[in-house]
């Protein structure tokens, strides 16, 4: 049932904005229910659409399953985030391709010269790589959700430790971690994780010109 009975001018049904807005929570517990590769593959096979500046497309992901990359990944954790991580049934590196130009090419053959001309400007790229990752990573965020998963995404983590070693000889740039699995459910039904926090109304966050 949806938890906001108010009339809605959205194309999808209620239950769909719950699923990946209203009632989905960021989760930090998980059951051992595996999180497939064909669910992940799914996830972004939809997600991959999501609109970025000149369809660059700089998002990359270091799926963490085996027991030796989780030992990896949680030695760059913060100390409040190793426990979720060890636990989590899977961890997403979620990075920035500084390279992302190469794929110009492929992804904006409308835009003549566009790798030529990022080739030597490595500060524009580093910033358009990380503010469309960031981009692709709330695109992400919602599809893991669309495909029934619960995700904790993270920030504390010590970054140029985990850029050297899981993501070394890349040029791609942790931009967060996110844990996935299926969460716990209490006796209400609602996903084990901290209370509902508030949330700003339009009017408090919008002005019209």
């Amino acid at each position: 049932m949806s938890i906001d009975t108010a009339p809605s001018d959205l194309r999808v049904p209620s239950e769909v904005a719950d699923l990946v807005f209203r009632a989905a929570r960021t989760v930090n517990t998980f059951t051992d229910t595996e999180v497939t590769e064909e669910q992940v593959r799914a996830v972004w096979d939809v997600v991959r659409w999501g609109p970025t500046a000149m369809n660059t497309l700089p998002l990359r992901l270091v799926l963490v399953r085996t027991p030796e990359g989780r030992e990896r990944l949680v030695s760059h954790m913060n100390e409040g985030n190793k426990a979720k991580t060890q636990r989590a049934p899977l961890s997403i590196v979620v990075a920035a391709d500084l390279d992302f130009h190469e794929h110009l090419p492929r992804l904006a053959p409308h835009m003549a010269g566009a790798r030529e001309n990022l080739a030597g400007q490595q500060a524009a790229r580093e910033r358009m790589s990380r503010d469309n990752a960031f981009l692709q990573a709330g695109y992400l965020i919602v599809g893991l959700r669309a495909a029934g998963l619960h995700v904790g995404p993270m920030g504390g983590y010590d970054a140029p430790g985990l850029d050297a070693d899981l993501l070394a000889g890349t040029a791609w740039r942790s931009i967060m971690v996110l844990n996935v699995g299926t969460a716990p459910a209490d006796v209400e039904g609602v996903p084990a994780s901290h209370p509902r926090q508030g949330r700003l109304d339009f009017d408090e966050v919008a002005r019209t010109l």
